[in-house]
């Protein structure tokens, strides 16, 4: 990396859309921080597949920092407790984390702001989701917003930007996307319930959407199942 080359701060879940956010964001020359988040979340899984995906891309720098959202719970995904639904359902599921992107963003925004990296890559999606508010185009706006009103830097006149690159593409166009750039999906793991191995339970929401994406890409899936049946 050059001393001039323009940084960037990528979220990297290890999931579908993050390993895709992070395949752009290097084709656009950017040196990528990636950042993930090890939260209280139900498996490790995607944590190991945030290293391998990270590695495979050669970033910069990659970091895993802990907080424990488990100690307020409120999600299936941080309270073993709530049952991850296995149905979609009308409003927003059970599988949203309170504030999660809000929190990751604020984290991002801050080791952005000591690499003095002005550009903050995330995977939101507001086509292909499960209706969390956190993913939708006006959330993403406002965070800037406050991005460029809550630093040194922005005051300062260096502004931040939250790139959303996949926010208006359905599975199946992310997918197209990252196969054309060379993303490696069977090093992802997108399911909410995954085994220690990283195989997917195929009966979540997110493996519903991650297999009809695959399907309507025309692109092999490379997902790993827990057994033969498939969503």
């Amino acid at each position: 990396m050059s001393d001039k080359q323009k940084k960037a701060v990528v979220l990297l879940s290890g999931g579908l859309d993050s390993a895709t956010v992070l395949a752009i964001a290097k084709v656009q020359g950017y040196a990528c921080h990636a950042l993930s988040f090890d939260y209280g979340q139900r498996h490790s899984a995607e944590l190991a597949a945030s290293r391998r995906v990270a590695d495979a891309m050669s970033v910069a720098e990659h970091k895993i920092l802990r907080l424990d959202l488990g100690s307020i719970g409120g999600s299936a995904l941080t309270d073993m407790a709530i049952a991850v639904p296995e149905a979609q359902a009308e409003g927003i599921p059970a599988t949203y984390v309170p504030a999660r992107n809000t929190v990751f963003l604020s984290l991002a925004l801050g080791w952005a702001e000591v690499l003095a990296a002005r550009d903050i890559f995330i995977g939101v999606n507001a086509v292909d989701y499960s209706g969390y508010p956190d993913c939708r185009p006006e959330f993403v706006q406002a965070f800037e917003k406050l991005a460029n009103l809550a630093t040194k830097a922005g005051v300062e006149g260096e502004c931040f930007r939250i790139q959303a690159p996949l926010i208006e593409m359905s599975k199946a166009e992310i997918i197209r996307t990252g196969t054309k750039l060379g993303v490696d999906y069977a090093l992802t793991v997108s399911c909410y319930q995954a085994d220690d191995q990283g195989c997917a339970c195929g009966t979540c929401d997110s493996c519903r959407l991650r297999a009809q994406g695959f399907q309507e890409a025309g692109v092999a899936d490379p997902t790993c199942y827990q057994d033969t049946q498939k969503v």
